[in-house]
């Protein structure tokens, strides 16, 4: 027993650090680069990060200290506050997930009409709406008292310790993961499939062309012909991962965790301790995968880390060069 929680507060720990960098790193590329501030996904990003930052800051602590503690973190009205945060935070962003990839279908099936159908003012009403709908739902658990310390998953979250509202509280966690966790997972199927469906297309027209001009060059070289061949496949294949990789990183991280939660409501059903804990360290691990899922790994977000990376460097080979002029000058015997 020793060992699985040392290895779980191993885990919430590294999830914890990998997901405060992250994040942190997404906003700063975000404040230098005025080219991603500009882009409508980039407001989009920024609330995901926004929402993730604050679930690392705010919860994941809580949950370390609930988990090494085996005891409530704090008093009642403070677990409250932070099951408050919980519960929208995660809403907030699994609903911004689902507007990236509203987003990119918009984009990759409608690209002549995006900036006509999605812009800044289009964007703020989505993120409108998912605040809204993320602050309903916690504000109602949070004045009816469902929210608090909960043992399985040494957290402050939704949790109802009164028998007498039981039912109630069933029919509240059912509506609240049917309409946060079951309706971001079909908007985000519904519109990666067509997006997939749309860059198959394309990849064939471009194979097409591709084999007529492989028929026309007879002189061309086999190795050449082979590398046309190997980058088609690759191109089939890149759109293929990036969107099992939106969907999968999502259910991998989320499912466990809201499956738990529904099985829990069924008191017949036993759950595993450890397994709550394994299941909430799943869904804070989203935290820290969706900066390098939806950011990092970005052609534009890598290339503004490295000019910021070279500014920090060359600024500090001039203050070094600088001091070593300046021990330079002060060794220079003056003559009196």
């Amino acid at each position: 027993n020793q060992a699985r929680e040392l290895m779980l507060i191993s885990v919430l720990l590294m999830n914890l650090a990998v997901s405060l960098l992250s994040n942190v790193l997404v906003l700063i590329c975000f404040l230098y680069n005025p080219e991603i501030r500009k882009q409508v996904p980039g407001l989009f990003n920024l609330n995901l990060t926004f929402c993730n930052l604050l679930l690392t800051v705010s919860n994941m602590p809580l949950t370390l200290v609930g988990l090494i503690s085996k005891a409530q973190p704090g008093g009642d009205g403070f677990c409250q506050i932070v099951g408050f945060l919980e519960t929208f935070l995660s809403t907030n962003s699994m609903l911004s997930m689902a507007a990236l990839s509203i987003d990119r279908w918009i984009a990759v099936v409608f690209p002549l009409r995006y900036h006509s159908k999605m812009r800044h003012k289009d964007a703020a009403f989505v993120l409108g709406y998912t605040w809204a709908h993320s602050m309903s739902f916690s504000t109602v658990a949070a004045c009816l008292s469902w929210v608090g310390y909960h043992r399985l998953y040494a957290s402050c979250t939704l949790s109802n310790p009164r028998a007498s509202s039981r039912t109630q509280f069933v029919v509240f966690t059912i509506f609240f993961h049917s309409f946060t966790f079951l309706l971001s997972f079909i908007v985000l199927c519904v519109t990666y499939l067509k997006v997939l469906k749309v860059a198959r297309f394309h990849c064939k027209r471009i194979d097409v062309i591709t084999m007529q001009t492989l028929v026309l060059l007879v002189d061309i070289h086999p190795s050449v012909r082979q590398r046309c061949l190997e980058e088609q496949k690759r191109r089939r294949q890149r759109a293929t991962r990036k969107i099992s990789t939106f969907i999968g990183t999502f259910m991998l991280c989320f499912a466990p965790y809201v499956i738990t939660r529904i099985v829990e409501l069924f008191p017949a059903v036993p759950i595993n301790p450890h397994w709550g804990i394994v299941s909430k360290c799943l869904a804070y691990s989203k935290a820290a995968c969706d900066p390098f899922v939806y950011s990092l790994l970005r052609h534009q977000y890598k290339k503004t880390c490295t000019d910021i990376i070279n500014k920090l460097l060359k600024r500090s080979s001039l203050n070094a060069s600088g001091r070593r002029h300046e021990s330079q000058v002060n060794s220079i015997p003056t003559m009196e």
